[in-house]
């Protein structure tokens, strides 16, 4: 068994090396997967202290991934909404009785369901947008109708989780609307005052030098502690602070690139080792597994099929599969059921299910390339502007 000292080291060579590989590679969003997948190897290899540690660790780099999270998302105006809205209405309404059924097979109650159809119907923006920048789609129309269901399939889940995780905390009681009271408030707090929060980000890009990173950090740990307390969960808070803060630069770099070297490099890498040692490796050898397995293959069979006859996105026959990384979001809820005492077998059914979709969908995507493809392979019909 590996002391502190001696996992540290591993680990700190681990992360330096593995989003270097993956570029490489040509698929940069295998990164987030792979972390998890070493956490699974480390799980018999670290002594409980060290399992502790980067838990503990893992909080805080999640709370920097939905911070850049929201970063990565632009928000368009709401008209440029209602065509991608709609198509996003149906692709997930159309997924919810598969998930909800497979939810009831692995032990989840209606509430638990809920949250993994909001969760596995999800897509992650921040792992698909490099492969979405090279995607080859056959217009700028078509480019940016793909990006707003990305973007609107991302919101909804942040949205339904933030609703269903106070329920799956207090039940239905009297608790749930001062609950989500808190969370309004929280939101149109940060709306009010990102303007504020933008200058004081940008005085610390302009003023400081050697540790500008660090205090980036510590203000934004500062505000989600704040977010808390008030209701909305730290990682809900970096999630809206990172929205409402989306178009700050510094010197032609966004706030995310500052901040890399602490949350690429290191914070976030450890929480999804931390999550991949929530699952011992025997639990890929239960039914459970075999769910997850047949969920994943279910769900990317069956948005497939929709894709193909029924929605329209401009792209050719595999445009469907920018939609269906989903491993951060499974992550915020998977963290969420965690936190329950009878969290952790459904817990790691989610987890492995976003794992085998998000795994599988990056592989079968085309190699991310030195810059954006245009020509589609066999482009459906375009949707109107």
């Amino acid at each position: 068994m590996l002391n502190n000292i001696e996992t540290i080291i591993c680990l700190l060579l681990l992360f330096m090396g593995v989003p270097d590989l993956c570029r490489k590679l040509g698929r940069p969003a295998l990164g987030y997967p792979l972390f998890v997948l070493i956490g699974l190897v480390l799980v018999p290899l670290v002594s409980a202290s060290v399992n502790n540690m980067l838990a503990e660790a893992g909080e805080v780099g999640f709370v920097l991934l939905l911070f850049e999270v929201g970063l990565e998302i632009e928000l368009p105006e709401p008209r440029e909404l209602i065509r991608p809205l709609q198509t996003v209405a149906l692709l997930v309404l159309a997924q919810y009785p598969i998930v909800l059924m497979a939810g009831h097979l692995a032990g989840l109650n209606l509430v638990e369901g809920l949250i993994a159809a909001a969760t596995l119907t999800s897509c992650s923006v921040g792992m698909t947008h490099a492969a979405w920048k090279n995607y080859p789609l056959p217009s700028d129309a078509a480019r940016t109708y793909v990006l707003h269901i990305m973007v609107l399939l991302e919101l909804l889940a942040i949205v339904l989780l933030s609703m269903e995780t106070v329920v799956l905390d207090s039940g239905l009681s009297w608790r749930v609307p001062l609950k989500l009271l808190g969370i309004g408030i929280t939101v149109v707090l940060v709306a009010r005052f990102s303007g504020h929060m933008n200058k004081l980000f940008q005085f610390v890009l302009e003023k400081t030098t050697h540790w500008r990173v660090h205090f980036l950090v510590l203000m934004v740990l500062a505000i989600c502690a704040l977010g808390e307390r008030l209701g909305l969960a730290a990682a809900k808070t970096a999630f809206v602070l990172g929205l409402f803060m989306s178009r700050m630069e510094h010197d032609g770099k966004g706030l995310e690139e500052y901040m890399a070297p602490i949350s690429h490099r290191f914070l976030i890498p450890i929480f999804f080792v931390a999550l991949g040692m929530q699952l011992p490796w025997q639990m890929f050898l239960t039914w459970n597994a075999l769910l997850a397995l047949g969920t994943a293959g279910l769900l990317l069979g069956f948005r497939e099929m929709i894709h193909r006859r029924w929605l329209k996105t401009g792209g050719d026959r595999k445009t469907f599969l920018l939609f269906t990384p989903n491993l951060t979001i499974v992550a915020l809820a998977a963290s969420s059921l965690l936190q329950h005492q009878t969290g952790h077998p459904i817990a790691a059914w989610l987890l492995m299910t976003g794992l085998f979709l998000t795994v599988g969908s990056l592989f079968l995507l085309p190699r991310a390339t030195n810059g954006p493809a245009t020509t589609p392979e066999a482009p459906d019909t375009a949707p109107a502007n």
